[in-house]
């Protein structure tokens, strides 16, 4: 995606990498939450609606970019001052800050539209989602908890995803999943932070790689086995059948992996493992999915076993004990 940023014409080009296009994973990040919640919420045997899944892509992409906005019209001062985010258009003054507002107005406009393809539940749950979004690159300035903050914040779709199926919430299979995905977050940006903990000392900015500093790896460790967990309880709560298991347990040996090899003191190593988070949220919808229509099959075999074993119990009967209540 990078490259083809760069091939577009010079005007555009700033706006783009403004909405971070030529760097799509933060995208991917906040949209594999909500097709995590729609395909959990689908009808047993079916796939998650399509129509719903291409929407919340839509919405992810127009959020992740208004995001990025809000949050170097926040940070341009500061983003001026650190090695990785100098070149970012506002901090390099690509982009007026007039004109960053009336981009943001328009990423916005955008998104209100597509939430409004949702029911009025999804409507009102989406909207209160926009306070945490403006405030998130304020707290780095005053706590150590920032990555936190973006987690409440970037997996609201967690809850909107169940919602927009079912106008709804079934709270034992999304508050797990919600809370599943806080700790994804706190793994993988974390590890995004340290890229940065020697500028931000400089600039004076907060993080959990800052807080964390060589027991790192050991928070990490915390978090994974709190994500897995909460996967898991999400996953039982929903009748998941074994696939939806072994994509839990497959992800698990990633984290493990990731935890292991990533060295927190070489940025370009942390950029990495951040990246590979992408293929963590693939695993785990596909494992959803395959769980889901595994349903199917299962009840199915249930029912079926049901009915053979009410009609070897009443074998005198002229009526199949299958047909006799239809």
């Amino acid at each position: 995606m990078e490259k083809l940023v760069n091939k577009t014409h010079p005007s555009i080009q700033p706006y783009l990498k403004l909405m971070r296009i030529d760097k799509p994973t933060g995208t991917w990040l906040l949209l594999w939450p909500c097709y995590w919640s729609i395909s959990l919420a689908a009808t047993p045997g079916c796939l998650p609606d399509l129509s719903l899944l291409a929407l919340f892509g839509a919405g992810a992409f127009l959020m992740r970019g208004a995001g990025c906005t809000i949050n170097d019209l926040w940070d341009k001062d500061i983003d001026s001052k650190v090695a990785r985010t100098k070149s970012r258009p506002l901090a390099h003054g690509d982009i007026s800050t007039l004109d960053a507002w009336m981009f943001l107005g328009g990423q916005l406009s955008l998104a209100l539209f597509v939430l409004l393809q949702l029911n009025w539940h999804s409507v009102l749950l989406g909207a209160s989602s926009l306070g945490l979004v403006i405030v998130y690159p304020l707290v780095k300035r005053i706590s150590y908890w920032p990555q936190l903050m973006l987690g409440l914040t970037f997996n609201w779709g967690a809850l909107l995803g169940w919602s927009a199926v079912h106008a709804s919430c079934n709270w034992s299979a999304v508050l797990p999943l919600y809370t599943a995905c806080i700790s994804w977050t706190m793994i993988y940006d974390t590890i995004y932070a340290h890229q940065d903990k020697v500028d931000d000392v400089l600039v004076k900015i907060k993080s959990t790689a800052l807080k964390f500093k060589e027991n790192t790896k050991y928070y990490l460790t915390g978090f994974s086995t709190s994500m897995i967990t909460l996967l898991l309880l999400s996953g039982y709560n929903c009748e998941q059948t074994w696939p939806f298991y072994a994509s839990v347990g497959l992800t698990s040996i990633l984290l493990m992996s990731q935890i292991k090899t990533v060295n927190t003191n070489d940025p370009q190593s942390c950029w990495k493992a951040f990246k590979s988070n992408r293929k963590i949220g693939l695993i785990i919808f596909l494992g959803i999915i395959s769980g889901n229509l595994l349903k199917e099959i299962k009840d199915s075999k249930v029912k079926k076993s049901n009915v053979i074993t009410n009609e070897s119990l009443f074998p005198e009967t002229d009526i199949p004990l299958s047909k006799a209540f239809s």
